[in-house]
């Protein structure tokens, strides 16, 4: 089934079912107010919704109406907890290799991650607000699951089987703020602001056969300026899968109920084509570009984003249509 979170005002907004076509939705009143609510007691909650769901593809639910992705809040607004990891590692060694420095061999088994701020993400097509373009904005296309609670100490297989649902992300990062916070040896805080999430959140049987592994083996569509920069494969160069990424966390505490995990930015390796390598696929964020202009040029060449720039995030399925609504935001200045 497909979830979204409608503006009413409030912190957390209310819960609506939508279409498999994504073309119309219908309140989830008298079944859950809040997406949170359904996640604390899903066993109980995703069968009604399920069947709503049903009602909806079928024409049969008598309260729909248009669905209208720019009246979504994330589909979940605040969350518990917001952890992203970096699971592509191409885009680890590609971003090391334009600073002439080595990926750590511990990166190829023990996940990276970060614990960002979820006390306000943002709607897919709400501004990103940023003080100064000083600051080297960049968006990062990625794709997030919310989970169910986990126990301490899970396997990579309980890990996922927490898994409920899936999301875009365009988890924005403020570059030239990145170097001095790391410095410090603590790890991101202002460099990473409010996370944007797609207009809904999946369940993973949607997927088909796309959800393999714990890993989505669709395509990653990025669009700045209108034009088409990143078409990125999610799938087989995912180096931890979502299960694993998600016993990472729960090594050494709960995880519980509307907790999100980011994969990290959508990277896939070079080709070779007469002896240069070449990146036909793209890239899901500036600084990856930036790198591949380092490692083969010397220098990069492509900024990063200025006031007025628009960024779209997208998945579509086999059948060319989209899952999960797309990610349309605007880069501006904070009033």
């Amino acid at each position: 089934m497909k979830l979204a979170t409608y503006k009413d005002g409030s912190r957390d907004g209310q819960l609506v079912v939508v279409s498999r076509d994504l073309s119309s939705a219908h309140y989830a009143t008298g079944i859950a107010n809040r997406l949170q609510q359904a996640l604390d007691d899903w066993n109980f909650f995703s069968p009604q919704l399920h069947d709503l769901y049903v009602a909806l593809n079928q024409g049969k639910a008598r309260h729909a109406f248009p669905f209208d992705p720019a009246q979504c809040m994330a589909p979940l607004p605040r969350a518990y907890q917001w952890a992203d990891g970096s699971a592509y590692l191409n885009h680890v060694e590609l971003v090391r290799a334009a600073r002439q420095s080595e990926v750590p061999k511990s990166f190829h088994s023990d996940p990276l991650m970060y614990q960002g701020g979820s006390d306000d993400f943002l709607g897919p097509c709400d501004d990103v607000v940023v003080p100064s373009e000083s600051f080297g904005i960049d968006f990062e296309a990625e794709i997030a699951v919310i989970t169910g609670d986990v126990p301490m100490g899970a396997t990579p297989e309980q890990g996922l089987e927490s898994v409920r649902l899936l999301m875009l992300a365009n988890d924005v990062s403020l570059r030239h703020l990145i170097p001095d916070e790391l410095a410090k040896g603590f790890g991101f805080f202002q460099s990473k602001p409010a996370t944007a999430f797609s207009p809904v959140a999946i369940t993973p049987d949607e997927l088909g056969e796309a959800w393999q592994g714990g890993r989505v083996h669709l395509p990653l569509l990025c669009t700045w300026n209108g034009r088409k920069v990143g078409m990125c494969d999610a799938g087989p160069e995912m180096t931890f899968h979502f299960g694993q990424l998600i016993a990472h966390m729960a090594k050494t505490r709960r995880v519980r109920a509307g907790s999100i995990v980011g994969s990290g930015t959508v990277s896939n390796k070079p080709i070779e084509v007469e002896g240069r390598r070449e990146w036909p696929k793209g890239y899901s964020c500036i600084a990856e570009k930036r790198a591949i202009e380092t490692v083969l040029d010397g220098k990069p060449a492509t900024d990063y984003m200025r006031f007025g720039d628009t960024i779209r995030i997208e998945m579509k399925g086999r059948d060319g249509h989209s899952l999960f609504g797309a990610i349309d935001q605007t880069i501006a200045p904070l009033d």
